[in-house]
């Protein structure tokens, strides 16, 4: 199975330093991923729907929120699961002969609920920013000679920084304690940093627990004042 651990193991360093990088690891490729995601979305709800559709879809991507987050994390356990929905649509496409845990109880499982969960952060903090661009800068850009790409880069991306970091924000960091998707769905293989001060404080390692949750909090708040540089509030 793959795991994030196959990379971090070359480095010969603790147990609770590699569970760490791993951490910072899951959580920058969630984050990309989310925004890789969201960013399209986002960009064509924003250019090419009309407005009274996309309240609808904004609506269909909030929707989650009115469930319990136990609930959805159950649910996709159940999905990812040896003999779960998606194991069941593989095999009957022919792509599996038998079902593959592959998609739970490792970091393949927690990566895949953990974009999902935080998907609707990040489109919403990026229809926020998109929806007051004006896109006639674009047209503009491209008459001057630019490229689709280069108007993208140059024209579009500077004005919408604010809600791309803002949704870095509300993914990257809420991950970093990520504790209850670890533990369901990735066991064993896909704790994080969270799952190892847990164990710290049920195993009465309280100094140890205690030491790590403060490099947690030290660090996001480090993190928030760098981001906060490049906010313009």
């Amino acid at each position: 199975d793959w795991n994030i651990n196959n990379y971090t193991k070359f480095f010969t360093v603790p147990t609770y330093l590699r569970t760490f990088l791993k951490t910072m690891l899951m959580a920058a490729a969630v984050t990309a991923a989310g925004l890789a995601a969201a960013l399209p979305f986002t960009y064509f709800l924003v250019r090419y729907v009309s407005r009274r559709r996309q309240r609808l879809v904004l609506l269909a991507v909030i929707v989650p929120f009115w469930t319990s987050y136990l609930l959805r994390v159950y649910a996709w356990q159940a999905i990812l699961g040896e003999k779960g929905a998606l194991n069941q649509a593989l095999q009957a496409l022919g792509i599996l002969d038998e079902p593959s845990r592959l998609f739970v109880y490792n970091d393949v499982g927690v990566f895949i609920v953990l974009v999902y969960v935080y998907f609707p952060f990040a489109a919403l903090a990026l229809y926020a920013a998109l929806e007051k661009f004006d896109f006639s800068q674009m047209h503009a850009a491209q008459d001057l000679g630019a490229r689709p790409d280069q108007a993208f880069r140059h024209i579009l991306v500077p004005q919408i920084r604010s809600g791309i970091i803002t949704a870095c924000i509300f993914m990257f960091i809420p991950i970093l304690g990520e504790f209850l998707t670890p533990t369901l769905v990735g066991g064993v293989q896909g704790s994080l940093i969270a799952n190892l001060v847990v164990n710290f404080f049920r195993g009465a390692q309280i100094a140890q627990g205690a030491a790590f949750a403060i490099i947690i909090a030290v660090f996001v708040t480090a993190l928030l004042v760098v981001f906060r540089k490049y906010l313009r509030i």
